[in-house]
C-alpha cells in the first residue's frame, strides 16, 4: 500500500518554510531528484521536522513514468484574465516545504537541505511563514472554513490505489501579496462582501455576489482541495502562501481560473486587494516512492 507524505496532514505547526528549487544542469534530473528524496531519512521527521517533498509533474515523469497522473503538468503559462489581469506562472524543478513547533529548527534545517543540494540545484524562491490568530490569515478572515476533516482528508486529496501516482498527490503553490492598505480602509460589512462570509464567525452569506471569494471558488462546483494555507512575510510585506493538495489537477486548475475570471470575465473580488506573485504546480509522491528514488527501501 502506497501512503501519503505525512506532513501534509501534520496541522498545528507553528513555523513554516517553502524552498522552491531549480537544477543547475539540465540532463541531472535523476540525480537531483535521488538529492532531495535522501532527505526524507528519516522518513517521517527530521529532528522534530515535517519534510514535504515535491517535483515539477515533467521531472518526476521523466524519471517514474508509470508513478504520475498521464495528465498533470506544470504551470507553465500564465493566466491572462480580464482588463490585462495576470497571474504568473514561475515553475520550478522541486519544492521542500518544512514545518515544526518552532523556527530556530526550521531554518537549521533548510540550510542544512540547501547545502545538501547546492551542487545540484539553486533557490529560486523562498519564504517564511507562519500561523495568525490561530487560523485566520491576514485579512482577519478564517482560511479554509471549507476544508475536509483530517479523517476525510485522505480519501478526497491523495491519489487511490491501483491509479498512477498512487499514495502522491498535486500541490498548487501561490504566493499572494496583501494590499492591507486598501483591504484595511473597507468596512468590515465591505470586507464580508467580497470574501462572502462573516468575518467573526465564517458564516457563509445567503446574498454573496457572484465575484466574492467564495462564489469564485466554489468547492460543491470545482470539487474538494485540502488547504494548508499560512501568511508569509514581514510586517510591511506580507501576504498569503497558498498551499492547496488535491488528487485531480482539475480543480486546483478550475479554482485560479475562475478567480482570474477565464471562465466568465468575473474576477474574484478578492484579487483587487491580493496579488499573486508566484505559481507553480508540484507532484508530491508517495513516503514508498520517495524511498525508491532516494535509494532506500
Amino acid at each position: 500500500m502506497s501512503t501519503p507524505q505525512s506532513g501534509i496532514f501534520a496541522l498545528g505547526t507553528a513555523s513554516h518554510a517553502y524552498l522552491e528549487f531549480d537544477a543547475r544542469q539540465q540532463g541531472a534530473g535523476r540525480e537531483f531528484v535521488s538529492a532531495v528524496a535522501s532527505l526524507r531519512e528519516p522518513r517521517t521527521t527530521m529532528g522534530g521536522i515535517n519534510l514535504v517533498a515535491g517535483f515539477r509533474p515533467e521531472l518526476w515523469r521523466e524519471l517514474a513514468p508509470e508513478d504520475v497522473p498521464r495528465d498533470v503538468e506544470g504551470f507553465n503559462r500564465d493566466l491572462l484574465g480580464p482588463d490585462g489581469y495576470r497571474m504568473p506562472a514561475t515553475q520550478h524543478d522541486a519544492v521542500l516545504w518544512l514545518s515544526g513547533s518552532a523556527y530556530d529548527v526550521v531554518f537549521d534545517t533548510a540550510r542544512a537541505a540547501i547545502a545538501a543540494l547546492n551542487a545540484l540545484a539553486s533557490v529560486a524562491e523562498e519564504a517564511s511563514s507562519w500561523p495568525y490568530r490561530h487560523d485566520r490569515d491576514l485579512t482577519g478572515f478564517i482560511d479554509g472554513s471549507e476544508n475536509p476533516s483530517l479523517i476525510d482528508a485522505p480519501e478526497l486529496v491523495v491519489i487511490p490505489e491501483g491509479s498512477p501516482g498512487a499514495g502522491g498527490t498535486i500541490l498548487l503553490l501561490q504566493k499572494w501579496s496583501h494590499d492591507a492598505t486598501a483591504w484595511e480602509s473597507l468596512p468590515v460589512a465591505g470586507q464580508e462582501q467580497v470574501i462572502g462570509r462573516t468575518k467573526d464567525e465564517s458564516v457563509e452569506l445567503d446574498d454573496k455576489a457572484p465575484d466574492s471569494h467564495v462564489a469564485r471558488t466554489d468547492q460543491d462546483e470545482f470539487g474538494k482541495i485540502f488547504r494548508r494555507n499560512m501568511p508569509y512575510g514581514t510586517v510591511t510585506d506580507h501576504g498569503t502562501m497558498f498551499v492547496g493538495f488535491s488528487a485531480d489537477q482539475r480543480p486546483l486548475t478550475a479554482m485560479v481560473e475562475s478567480m482570474a475570471g477565464l471562465t466568465d470575465g468575473v474576477r474574484d473580488a478578492l484579487t483587487n486587494y491580493t496579488q499573486p506573485l508566484t505559481g507553480a504546480y508540484y507532484f508530491v509522491p508517495s513516503t514508498q516512492s520517495l524511498r525508491r528514488c532516494g535509494g532506500t527501501t
